[in-house]
């Protein structure tokens, strides 16, 4: 419980007019998810819009607020706490409530399992002492005044994870908590956050160990080199546990089961065998050891902590078993699931598959803050899937990177399936495969990626969705990795696609066009989520596109509509991809290299009907037609053309249809040829056009919810995809007659307040012939001032006096009730929105 007046005292805060509650249940630093009666923590978001989010608080029922500066709101009926600096007094707060009630402190720190350690070593400890234990608070640098809100005067110990991201963190935390008793749990080679190597992290964690006090114990993982490798500096007693040699404490005949796991103990010279336990993964049993040697060192029998970890069962999505559908079993790691608890599911697939035949899917998400050396993370896991899983799902760009690496160590492509949302996972699924009781599921993902939801499809009971993690109610602390990046909504091109073919009849097909980086959009999410909700085909401009969809392990037809060089021909046949045809010499150029590799091409004929760009004239089809049908390594499956005024207010989409059709007639009537796949329209002709859909339609900028011009638009229900951000970098104020950016060609008539974005036409964000115009900074429109540089784009703000360096901007999308959408920056620059999207380089972080 917090009380106000002990947090005054505590923080040296001042109470701004009267106050209304003085007892409040919890802290939370998110708006949005805040409960009646709790205390909002006003903090720096990603967003940046701090009285913003006091607002939503207190809509939401906040009645106690900590804050830096003022509100700017009515806070009648709320107890207002301004402070200094807000985090550091909740870290003052922490260390004076414990100070307060005399409780002993027992910190977790490491890379994973800290949550399972803190829940085990909680269970140990009550067998004797009263104990404060919250191994469900989220993670991050306001972890420990967040545990300790529920803290009791009777509580003799509380057990808290000392979670860092960062050089320098680990200092406050321990500087906050104080812990008597510490308990490393270990150190990743992969996950390594905002570390620069997995040494940087060992010396952040020998901070706490450092601090612990003369008699305090530090409880140290054998098996992990850099973890034992802390205890030489520290004054505390030293004690270790594993499932090596040379631990203090250690496990050994370790047998993985179904149910649990079976191990046998030795400390000293005391023997424990046939010890049995619910956890399944192995690195599991470290975090019980660790339990039971803080439990010794605190008067614990080891016989009394044996039988209180017997008792013990997996938190909510850490590795929890629950009944699936049709008999099936469930293995939940949705809360956090990262690289150890993966490969550590992997390991004990391996294992009782030796015992058990049964089916395995492995469902596996992107993992939260994987690292910079991500790839490999992925990659290690997805070569480790191959050897052990029938069918391995997965969702999200990253664990993509798994999926691939599964295919190139031997997993068949039909039993790796990749998608880009947990709806389309979940679609997927439910298509593909019916469960029964000898299948196996275990999910494998970060909490932020939703496949909670994946999990909850495959429940038999709907009741054991409690049994399912909750997000972190300080989610909103994380914050963005690039100074600029792109915000892909794949649910939103998902509707699209669907919209799409609800305007097609049932014998048309449609041909996603993800050309271009799917404008902008990530080819590979955007062809896998068009796929997943009713495409049929996908079309790129190249067959070097064409390759990266392959190479990711997309196997739908896919059409490289432009040009390729003969040469190129043999790697498009080897992979499958159709090609386009609009001349005799390149067709027999393809018909030889097919030849020479004894294969086949497949092929569209291309017809220039009017637009004047590739493809063969009506005269000479027929012609065309003939010489191919004399080739015997070509397959011409269809053929197609172009629109060049279908998105206006113009008969000349007719003439061109008639155009077309009469040449399909001439073909007929010369040599009695018909085509699998006639097709012609674009996104403008698909809304505007039926008459020109034929057998197959190629949208490409309707998929990505942006109008095809102002003359055709989008019907309601198509929603925009993409949303591009920065933030906020330096805020100051010019004097008049300053200029502003390169040519001095915006100089200041009076002193103005501009703010600095880290963004320019190095990102794609366009220089000239005019700029964007404005941008949203906390809902309102800014305008851009002068020219925009490489890296940098200046803006008025004299207009928001409460914007402050680090909020987000919106370049395109909406903020609050705002929106600048591609089509009115196009506007401003006197180009289209196909530009505008496609603009944004591969450097930007697509998520």
């Amino acid at each position: 419980m917090i009380n106000l007046y002990e947090f005054v005292t505590a923080t040296n805060g001042q109470i701004l007019g009267e106050p209304a509650a003085q007892l409040f249940d919890a802290f939370s630093a998110d708006a949005a998810q805040i409960k009646q009666g709790q205390m909002f923590v006003a903090i720096a978001t990603p967003e940046g819009d701090i009285q913003a989010n006091i607002r939503q608080a207190i809509q939401n029922g906040a009645r106690g607020l900590i804050c830096k500066n003022p509100p700017q709101c009515d806070t009648d009926g709320v107890s207002v706490v301004m402070v200094r600096d807000v985090v550091g007094a909740l870290m003052q707060w922490a260390q004076y409530m414990l100070g307060r009630y005399g409780t002993q402190v027992i910190g977790v720190a490491g890379v994973a399992g800290k949550s399972i350690t803190a829940d085990a070593i909680g269970r140990v400890l009550s067998t004797r002492y009263a104990v404060h234990s919250k191994p469900d608070a989220a993670d991050g640098r306001l972890s420990v005044p967040f545990a300790l809100a529920s803290l009791k005067p009777s509580d003799q110990f509380t057990v808290l994870k000392l979670s860092m991201s960062e050089v320098g963190e680990m200092g406050a935390l321990a500087e906050a908590a104080q812990p008597q008793t510490a308990v490393i749990t270990n150190i990743s080679n992969y996950h390594m956050g905002g570390f620069a190597s997995p040494d940087q992290m060992a010396e952040e964690m020998r901070v706490l160990v450092d601090l612990l006090p003369p008699g305090g114990v530090a409880v140290i993982n054998h098996d992990d080199d850099r973890v034992r490798g802390l205890a030489t500096t520290t004054r505390a007693d030293v004690s270790t546990y594993g499932t090596s040699f040379g631990a203090d404490m250690m496990a050994y005949n370790i047998q993985a089961g179904d149910d649990g796991t079976v191990f046998d103990l030795r400390m000293g010279n005391e023997r424990h065998n046939g010890i049995k336990v619910s956890f399944l993964s192995k690195h599991h049993i470290n975090c019980l050891l660790a339990a039971l040697q803080v439990g010794l060192h605190h008067d614990i029998p080891l016989a009394d902590g044996l039988r209180a970890l017997g008792e013990l069962s997996p938190l909510p999505g850490r590795l929890r078993p629950l009944d699936g559908r049709g008999g099936s079993r469930l293995i939940d790691g949705t809360y956090g699931g990262g690289v150890l608890s993966a490969m550590g599911m992997l390991d004990w697939l391996e294992e009782t598959r030796k015992t058990a035949e049964r089916r395995v899917f492995f469902m596996l998400g992107d993992i939260d803050n994987p690292g910079k050396n991500h790839a490999a993370v992925y990659r290690a896991i997805g070569q480790r899937a191959a050897k052990v899983v029938d069918v391995l799902f997965t969702q999200g760009t990253g664990a993509a990177i798994a999926g691939r690496a599964a295919l190139d160590y031997g997993l068949p492509p039909d039993r790796v399936q990749m998608t880009a949302t947990p709806q389309d996972a979940i679609k997927r699924f439910e298509r593909g495969y019916q469960l029964d009781a000898d299948d196996l599921v275990v999910i494998n993902a970060g909490i932020a990626c939703g496949m909670q939801q994946f999990t909850r499809s495959l429940l038999e009971r709907e009741a054991d969705i409690a049994q399912l993690p909750a997000p972190p109610a300080d989610s909103i602390l994380s914050h963005p990795t690039r100074l600029t990046w792109l915000e892909i909504n794949y649910d939103a091109i998902a509707n699209n696609v669907r919209q799409l073919k609800a305007m097609l009849s049932a014998d048309v097909a449609l041909m996603a066009v993800v050309k271009a980086d799917a404008y902008g959009h990530g080819a590979e999410m955007t062809a896998r989520t068009a796929l997943d909700n009713g495409a049929e085909w996908l079309g790129v401009s190249s067959v070097h596109e064409a390759l990266a969809l392959r190479e990711a392990g997309i196997n739908a037809p896919i059409l490289a509509m432009n040009y390729t060089p003969p040469y190129m021909a043999r790697h498009a046949m080897l992979n499958d991809i159709t090609l386009t045809v609009f001349d005799i010499e390149t067709a027999s150029a393809y018909d030889r290299v097919a030849a020479e590799i004894n294969n086949k091409v497949t092929v569209h004929i291309k017809l220039d009907s009017g637009m004047g760009r590739i493809g063969v004239l009506p005269d000479g089809v027929v012609l065309l037609v003939r010489h191919l049908s004399s080739l015997q390594n070509v397959q011409a499956e269809g053929i197609f053309t172009h629109f060049s005024m279908a998105d206006s207010l113009s008969d000349y989409t007719e003439q061109q249809t008639e155009r077309f059709m009469a040449a399909l007639r001439d073909i007929q009537s010369a040599t009695g040829r018909t085509f699998k796949y006639v097709h012609a329209a674009n996104s403008a002709a698909t809304v505007a056009h039926p008459a020109a859909h034929f057998d197959l339609v190629r949208p490409g900028i309707a998929l990505y919810g942006l109008h095809p011009s102002d003359d055709v638009t989008l019907p309601e229900g198509f929603q925009p995809a993409l949303t591009w951000k920065t933030l906020i970098a330096q805020i100051k104020t010019l004097p008049a007659g300053h200029p502003i950016g390169y040519g001095n060609t915006y100089i200041t008539e009076k002193p103005e307040r501009v703010a600095l974005l880290p963004v320019g036409y190095g990102d794609g964000y366009r220089r000239g012939p005019q700029n964007a115009g404005e941008v949203l900074v906390r809902g309102q429109r800014a305008p851009i001032r002068g020219r925009v540089s490489m890296e940098k784009t200046i803006i008025s703000i004299e207009h928001i006096p409460q914007a402050a360096v680090g909020d987000e901007v919106v370049l395109i999308g909406k903020q609050g009730s705002a929106q600048i959408t591609a089509e009115q920056v196009a506007a401003n620059i006197g180009t289209i929105n196909y530009e505008i999207t496609c603009n944004a380089l591969p450097r930007l972080p697509r998520r």
